[in-house]
């Protein structure tokens, strides 16, 4: 009986229980969250591991994107090859609404949506999107390529190209990835049509995304949107105009196309027997398997191959900076080469690039020259003052003037800035001596490049916001006696002055003159005693 009396007892509390249980009020928040937490445990086992995401780029070629992920607690850590071009480190990761996201470096932001044994990802490079479903693979798939020979450290014979820095239109800046072969022949028919090829304006260079892959012999060929490269040349060269090609010491260009990688000397004889003359060689991908320490050998493998392939091509190298490469460009059979990472269209930017040139002036020369990357006058970013202002401190740098807008698409104001004939003179002058910051005073700097008549041309550039008013000393200068001063961009003398001269710059603006030893003392000139 006892055990029956405790069993009804018990029996009673358990239904008192279950009432009062009823009436307690439930944390759906902490229910929602420990389901979402138990949701995203298995989506992490179930997505762990490598994976590639092929994309179709619209032109026949897909590039592939790496993603190895490798479980840590209720989430991931790993890497992403983006474009099989750089491994970036995930950051930021997170489950959102039973999405995997998180970020990279560079400001790209990734969401993968579990389907089934796969996910679906969304790529976020903030000024687009890619999409695609994922594939597994096996983890070696995903592994930095091998590295190949290099060879030993020596003189590539310099190619006798570039005599003054190159001029002529590149497509990245404008088009991107969106270049093809129309675009190409109007932009070389542009530059002969705006006078802008008689004033120098002779390289059509084709940036990156032109590659296909390569044909069963391994030789290169272009992906659909460039049906015959020879033919195009062909077409380039009727201007008398020369074309030029992009490619990288990696597997990838910066793009995801196909580099040079194991194919030297094979795409050197390419582009020879295609007809091209300008090579720029972007490091891209090859930071995979190469260190900084070996960028000089990498670049001296194309320095090589180029050598060899039986016409000069003019080779730009685009590696950033690495290494100090002014100081040893032109031992790889460099014509020129980047200082620093890319420029936009920007005041900020252009600025950061354009006025800390000065360290580099000194490698600058015939044959070698720094490169602070392409123009982007005419893009439509900066206005017309910044604009000139861009100009005329890459033509005292002794920089290549390679447009970067839609030459079929210019302003007045655009086609004068790029064909200001004088100050173009500056850029092309044959002493090759780029241009030194002689006077920084706040929002001033004023530099100054030696020319081979013996003048100097003067930039007085003002980056601050308000208008400057000023004195340019001749001692300052490191020059005396009677100085003629002409302004470059109103095509004007200023008069003769004695020993200094009075400027007024805008803000962001740029007075460009050249100063020259007065020849007509004695003789009618205009006369200033300041």
């Amino acid at each position: 009986m006892r055990i029956v009396y405790n069993l009804l007892n018990i029996i009673g509390l358990v239904a008192v229980l279950c009432v009062v249980s009823a009436f307690q009020p439930v944390d759906t928040g902490k229910s929602a969250a420990q389901n979402e937490k138990k949701e995203a445990n298995a989506n992490v086992a179930r997505l762990a591991g490598a994976w590639r995401v092929d994309i179709p780029q619209g032109d026949g070629v897909v590039i592939p994107t790496y993603f190895v992920l490798h479980p840590n607690g209720d989430n991931y850590e790993g890497t992403v090859s983006i474009k099989a071009t750089v491994d970036l480190p995930i950051r930021n990761p997170h489950w959102e609404e039973g999405d995997f996201v998180f970020g990279t470096d560079w400001n790209i932001g990734y969401r993968l949506h579990p389907e089934g044994e796969s996910f679906f990802v969304t790529i976020n490079y903030g000024n687009g999107f890619e999409k695609g479903s994922a594939i597994r693979i096996p983890e070696t798939e995903a592994m930095t390529p091998k590295a190949l020979p290099l060879p030993e450290l020596t003189d590539v014979p310099s190619n006798g190209a570039a005599a003054t820095p190159p001029m002529g239109w590149n497509s990245w800046n404008h088009f991107g990835n969106r270049v093809d072969d129309a675009i190409v022949r109007k932009a070389a028919d542009a530059l002969v049509n705006s006078g802008l090829a008689k004033l120098g304006y002779v390289y059509i260079n084709i940036d990156d995304c032109w590659q296909g892959g390569r044909d069963a012999h391994g030789n290169i060929v272009p992906n659909k949107k460039f049906p015959d490269m020879k033919v195009l040349a062909d077409y380039v060269h009727s201007k008398g105009l020369k074309l030029g090609l992009y490619s990288s010491p990696g597997p990838r260009t910066c793009g995801g196309y196909e580099g040079s990688f194991g194919h030297e000397e094979q795409d050197a004889r390419t582009y020879a027997a295609w007809g091209i003359d300008y090579l720029k060689y972007d490091w891209c991908s090859a930071q995979r398997m190469y260190s900084n320490a070996q960028v000089r050998a990498v670049y001296q493998k194309m320095g090589e191959a180029i050598s060899k392939a039986g016409r000069p091509i003019v080779y730009s190298l685009c590696e950033y900076g690495i290494e100090d490469v002014w100081k040893w460009g032109q031992t790889v059979g460099g014509n020129l080469w980047r200082t620093g990472y890319d420029i936009n269209d920007s005041w900020n930017r252009m600025v950061e690039i354009g006025f800390n040139q000065g360290n580099f002036s000194v490698y600058a020369g015939p044959g070698h020259w720094n490169d602070p990357d392409m123009l982007e006058v005419g893009n439509g970013g900066m206005t017309d003052t910044e604009y000139r202002t861009h100009f005329s401190l890459w033509c005292l740098l002794a920089a290549p003037l390679l447009a970067g807008n839609d030459l079929n698409a210019m302003s007045t104001e655009t086609l004068n800035i790029l064909g200001n004939k004088e100050a173009i003179a500056v850029d092309q002058d044959a002493l090759g001596k780029a241009a030194v910051p002689v006077i920084k005073d706040g929002d001033i700097q004023i530099w100054a490049r030696d020319l081979h008549d013996g003048s100097k041309a003067l930039g007085i550039f003002n980056i601050g916001e308000a208008s400057r008013k000023g004195i340019v000393a001749f001692q300052d200068l490191k020059i005396s006696g009677k100085q003629k001063v002409r302004d470059l961009w109103q095509h004007a003398d200023l008069g003769v002055f004695d020993t200094q001269f009075n400027y007024e710059v805008p803000s962001h603006g740029v007075v460009f003159v050249k100063i020259t030893k007065n020849h007509l003392a004695g003789k009618k000139s205009i006369h200033h005693k300041k």
